[in-house]
């Protein structure tokens, strides 16, 4: 009976592991004897930590008799490298015969023990069946390995190099490590070198022409790009059509995610930095990451003072009034900046597959921008009359910026599913006051004929909560399905008014100046996609579906506005081929919402610019943009790539600059008013091409190039037509590995005649008080920016021990050629602008990197070979 029972079970047992492998029997072929297997799994960890050791060679040995030799010798059956959790699994493994499992890492002792499936049967018979047929699945545990310090005491720390820009189909990321000319300054200064990013001189960032939406680690933040350390930046990742997993906003230009540094390495490790500029404006900073068993802490800090110089020159034809008149203004501005900046924060790895994070970024400014103008009016009378004045205006802002998240995420035992969830809370205040002081002259005697003293305070505050958590589930190695929640919710306040000086010497506020509002909205939503690869196709398919609704009241007149889309859907397609020759081509469409921000919408006049007088437009809509790419990416033999890629998008009610005619309530003129209005449409379309060469051994070349065209439709006979015409925009980035651990980077970039951004001229991310001079800011989305170029340079030297210490000379606008200069119309007037600030600054900084790392990491080097092995390797 015992007998009958054992080869039932055996059966049972073949058969089981064909149904779930037909190749683990070798297919029968021939009349080849069948061989029964089972499956041995488990874990290799440190001894002293227990954490996870991923890329360990693990190996299946069995004893087996050799024909040729009449000898029995061991053979390798099986076998593959440990995954990021430190998991192996080993499948077709013998029922019988003498096994042994082999476990070798870098820095580690080998480990070899027997093993072997318990197959017994139990005394007296009485054989449990389905216990029996789980003795063919062995979990072998936790394998155990030590640190050999013998082989550790000759390695030396080498730290991988990431190449400075790498090309991906869905995304392009810039390693902000290899940027030497952005060195001690701003995320401002690292966009300057990125492939398809303009910026302009007062740091707006354009992407393709239009202002991107900006994510720091994967979500929207309340910081500007002007306010966040280049060196405190990892990466730059940019996603110029975002699936539906991504939030649905930016939708005319895309996303801008801001990776900030941190190292989970075990040990610690750590960096200290100083700067220095021509200005004699310094600059300090420092980081740290200490990881020891379960928990990992980071912090970094950085403070930074700037000066600012900028000048411009302004003619304008004024059509307003009668009679018509021309305007000279000359402007030149001086501004005092510092700020600081710090982050903190933890991982607590409670198990191998489950992590909890928390950090806080805090960031604290102050800035001083003084600015002279000089203003010459000729009226066009049959007699010329003239009239000379000139204004100064001082101000003093603060601003403050906390961002802070919490997160989960867990791993599952199947590779590749996983969970996370987060809660990031954002906050910012801004207080500024402006004094301006106008004083009118007798002209052509130039002695003052009058004097107007005023002044402006503005106080601002917001808070933004995001709730978001996704999963991700593979089906199969080639198929898997994502889904997530996601909520936002914004609170935002203002109040500004202004005050003009009376004959007693004190300021009075001017009652039909003040604004005071208010405004919340929230955005609910919820995704899900599925990736699928058949052979050579891949596709993903996705939906977002976004509940959004945004309220706001003016406090003083109660006078509310709403804006509210119950349900808005955001499909996306993804569809990719992959070619011969490493050729890959993808064909993507998205949907995607660009609503309007606190400033496009505040209700306030903001008049310390009398030529520029701005407003908001609470009664703003979201405009909707259907986006279509068609991409090629070539992979050559030397390794250089090429990604092209043809692109169209259609935007409805597209946010978009106009004017209008405005009484000021302090001195009773008539001014132009720029303000915002939804348009009826607009597209644009373009070929952008960029490039990764290796010109020689020491010589890498990143190149970009953009050819587009656009056009606006408005249904506002008032508002005049703009035309329509090709632009091009250009950027090369030059790196020199020379000996001696000399490096030199050039970089330069070139700006045709383009039209002027139609939301404004861009984004400095997170919507707040800049720091910029925006005297002479264009006016009118009828208009367009004359050609522009300039070239950057640094030169870095590495020293000491594995390169630890560097000093750097970085320069902006060699040749002086970086410029502003605008053409704008509207029904009311005819402007050219020409500005130029801070060319030809020099900064020499210093960096060194300190640190002692756990040797388990180097446990991937000259592996690559040994990988490949494994992974080609016959299971059978």
């Amino acid at each position: 009976m015992i007998k009958l029972v054992t080869i039932l079970l055996l059966n049972l047992t073949c058969f089981f592991a064909y149904s779930q492998n037909p190749m683990a029997m070798g297919g029968n072929r021939g009349g080849t004897a069948t061989q029964m297997t089972g499956h041995m799994y488990g874990k290799v960890v440190e001894s002293q930590t227990g954490k996870s050791v991923d890329a360990a060679s693990v190996q299946l040995i069995q004893n087996k008799f050799d024909s040729v030799s009449k000898k029995r010798k061991d053979v390798i059956i099986g076998g593959m490298l440990t995954k990021a959790k430190g998991e192996f699994s080993l499948e077709n493994v013998p029922l019988f015969g003498q096994l042994k499992l082999k476990i070798t890492a870098i820095g580690f002792k080998p480990v070899e023990m027997a093993v072997s499936f318990d197959l017994k049967m139990p005394a007296g018979g009485g054989a449990d069946m389905s216990a029996m047929l789980n003795l063919v699945e062995k979990d072998l545990g936790n394998m155990k390995l030590e640190i050999d310090a013998q082989v550790l005491a000759g390695v030396t720390v080498t730290a991988a190099s990431k190449s400075l820009f790498q090309l991906g189909i869905d995304r392009k990321i810039f390693n902000v490590e290899k940027d030497l000319v952005s060195t001690g300054g701003t995320a401002i200064d690292v966009m300057k070198n990125i492939p398809s990013i303009a910026v302009d001189i007062d740091g707006n960032v354009t992407l393709r022409n239009n202002a991107p939406q900006i994510f720091v680690d994967g979500r929207p933040t309340t910081m500007q790009l002007d306010q966040i350390p280049a060196d405190a930046i990892e990466s730059v990742e940019i996603i110029t059509n975002p699936s539906a997993k991504f939030d649905a906003s930016g939708g005319t230009s895309g996303i801008l995610n801001v990776v900030l540094k941190k190292n989970k390495k075990v040990g610690y490790n750590g960096s200290i930095r100083a700067s220095i500029d021509s200005r004699a404006k310094v600059g300090l900073g420092g980081d740290i990451n200490l990881r020891q068993n379960k928990v990992n802490l980071f912090a970094s800090a950085n403070i930074n003072t700037s000066k600012s110089i900028g000048s411009g020159n302004t003619e304008r034809y004024n059509i307003l009034g009668n009679p018509n008149t021309i305007l000279y203004q000359k402007d030149n501005s001086i501004s005092q900046h510092n700020f600081g900046f710090g982050r903190a924060g933890f991982d607590f790895f409670a198990t191998n597959r489950t992590t909890f994070s928390a950090n806080v970024s805090m960031v604290r400014g102050h800035f001083e921008p003084e600015t002279i103008s000089e203003l010459l009016i000729d009226s066009l009378y049959a007699v010329k009359t003239s009239s000379y004045t000139q204004r100064q205006s001082n101000t003093e802002g603060l601003f403050r910026r906390i961002g802070s998240q919490v997160s989960f995420k867990h791993n599952f035992p199947k590779a590749g599913r996983e969970l996370t969830a987060d809660a990031t809370f954002n906050s910012r205040k801004n207080d500024n006051t402006n004094n301006i002081v106008t004083d009118y002259y007798n002209y052509p005697s130039n002695t003052i004929r009058n004097s107007y003293s005023q002044k402006q305070i503005g106080v601002g505050d917001g808070k933004g909560l995001v709730l978001q958590t996704d999963f991700v589930n593979p089906l199969t190695d080639k198929s898997k399905l994502e889904m997530g929640l996601r909520a936002a919710f914004n609170t935002s306040n203002s109040t500004n008014a202004f005050y003009v000086l009376n004959s007693s010497g004190q300021y009075i506020i001017q009652p039909s100046s003040q604004i005071d509002y208010e405004n919340k909205d929230h955005v609910l939503a919820g995704y899900a996609s599925f990736t699928n690869q058949l052979k050579s196709f891949g596709y993903q398919v996705g939906m977002r579906v976004e509940s959004s609704n945004y309220e706001a009241t003016l406090l003083k007149t109660n006078e509310n506005f709403k804006n509210s889309f119950p349900i808005s859907f955001f499909p996306s397609v993804f569809l990719s081929r992959k070619m011969k020759n490493d050729q890959d081509l993808q064909l993507n469409y998205s949907r995607r919402i660009n609503r309007p921000n606190f400033f496009q919408l505040t209700p306030y006049t903001d008049s310390s610019d009398f030529l520029n007088l701005s407003k908001g437009n609470p009664g703003l809509k979201p405009e909707f943009t259907n986006s279509l790419e068609v991409s090629y990416q070539k992979v050559f033999k030397s390794k250089d790539n090429i990604l092209t890629t043809l692109y169209y998008k259609n935007t409805n009610d597209l946010i978009t600059r106009s004017q209008e005619k405005y009484t000021n309530p302090v001195d009773g003129k008539e001014y132009v008013l720029n303000t915002f209005i939804n348009a009826n449409s607009s597209y644009v379309t373009g070929l952008e091409a960029t490039m990764k060469n290796k010109i020689t051994k020491i010589w890498d070349l990143t190149s970009n190039l953009n050819l587009y065209t656009s056009k606006i439709k408005v249904n506002d006979p008032t508002q005049p037509k703009q035309d329509q015409f090709v632009s091009w925009f250009g950027k090369l980035n030059n790196t020199f590995k020379l000996p001696k651990n000399f490096t030199i980077q050039l970089s330069g970039e070139y700006q045709s005649k383009t039209i002027l951004p139609p939301g404004g001229s861009g984004s400095r991310g997170g919507g707040g008080m800049g720091m910029g001079m925006g005297f002479g800011t264009p006016t009118s989305s009828q208009g367009y920016i004359r050609p522009n170029y300039f070239v950057d340079a640094a030169i870095k030297f590495e020293f000491l021990k594995a390169k630890a210490a560097s000093i750097s000379l970085n320069v902006n606008d060699i040749f002086r050629t970086r410029r502003s200069y605008v053409h704008s119309e509207s029904p009311y007037f005819i402007q050219d602008v020409f500005r130029r600030r801070d060319p030809q600054v020099l900064r020499l900084n210093f960096n060194w990197r300190f640190g002692k790392f756990d040797p388990n990491l180097f446990k991937r080097k000259n592996m690559k070979g040994e990988r490949e092995g494994m992974n080609n390797m016959d299971m059978n």
